[in-house]
């Protein structure tokens, strides 16, 4: 028998491994993969690159009328078995993975309008279901009715120590406590700010891996999602 469709949310803090799981989930499911929080990446990346962000300070008449000029798409590179984020056309993928847009992309966020427009942007990719997101909100604004939702939390030194590993095979310049002290000033952003703060949906399943392999949480959310799968076939 052929499983129904569902949506999986997957939120919680950065640098948790929400995106890794996501795109462990939509291969082992064959799920369509969006990764929200390279759009806000891609947004801040393209804010930069047109001096609306300049010095930590936003022009944000500029912002509002330039808001509609930014496309973002994903790309499946089939070499690299990997989805890569395009702007306006461009793969910028390695780009908005940089410290510097890490620093910035928490202020921008917090923006309505940018939230607005890339919430609508996920409500459209969600639609049609077979989808598993990643984010702050996805659970409680973009998909509420998620079949299921995973919060996905680890303590910060180990979510620090992942980061720097990832980020210094690109820049070898980045330092341990450079990443500590950005995911400390992000998770105070993300969970204080007016506007769409992360917040664990009732009904979410959480998921703290710490101390978990890659394997063993892979076989704890796979397991879940079966055991879903299986009730809305029964």
């Amino acid at each position: 028998m052929k499983n129904k469709l569902i949506n999986i949310a997957i939120d919680g803090y950065s640098s948790c491994g929400k995106s890794s799981i996501a795109k462990s989930v939509s291969k082992e499911f064959n799920m369509k993969y969006v990764d929200s929080g390279a759009m806000y990446r891609a947004v801040t990346l393209f804010f930069m690159n047109h001096k609306i962000i300049s010095n930590s300070k936003i022009n944000y008449d500029k912002l509002l009328r330039s808001i509609d000029d930014i496309d973002i798409d994903f790309y499946y590179n089939i070499d690299l078995n990997i989805t890569e984020t395009l702007l306006n056309g461009k793969n910028v993928e390695h780009l908005i993975r940089d410290n510097n847009v890490s620093n910035q992309v928490s202020n921008i966020s917090q923006i309505k309008e940018v939230r607005d427009k890339l919430i609508s942007f996920q409500r459209r990719m969600c639609s049609s279901k077979n989808v598993v997101m990643d984010g702050r909100d996805i659970g409680t604004k973009v998909m509420p009715d998620a079949d299921i939702k995973f919060f996905i939390t680890a303590e910060i030194d180990t979510r620090a120590r992942r980061r720097f590993d990832e980020l210094i095979k690109h820049n070898n310049l980045i330092t341990f406590d450079q990443i500590l002290i950005n995911l400390n000033k992000r998770d105070t952003d993300d969970t204080e700010r007016e506007i769409n703060p992360l917040v664990k949906s009732d009904d979410a399943i959480v998921i703290d891996n710490t101390s978990l392999s890659y394997l063993q949480q892979n076989q704890l959310i796979f397991s879940l999602i079966k055991q879903k799968q299986d009730e809305n076939n029964n």
